[in-house]
């Protein structure tokens, strides 16, 4: 099972990529820092703790 990378905040919209500081909850459900302090680190679709989401690396081709 792999981590679905949302490119976006699902409050504000602003874009978030691979390397963007982000937090998720266990749904993945995914938000921008500010959003998500401005809702205390609490989900507002599960109400479940949001926590920092794992940032990737951008793949090199070879």
């Amino acid at each position: 099972m792999t981590l679905e990378m949302k490119n976006a905040c699902e409050k504000c919209d602003s874009p978030l990529d691979f390397e963007s500081h982000a937090f998720i909850c266990s749904y993945e459900c995914t938000f921008c820092p500010d959003c998500a302090a401005s809702m205390e680190n609490r989900c507002p679709n599960c109400g479940g703790e949001l926590k920092e989401r794992p940032r990737r690396e951008a793949r090199q081709e070879n």
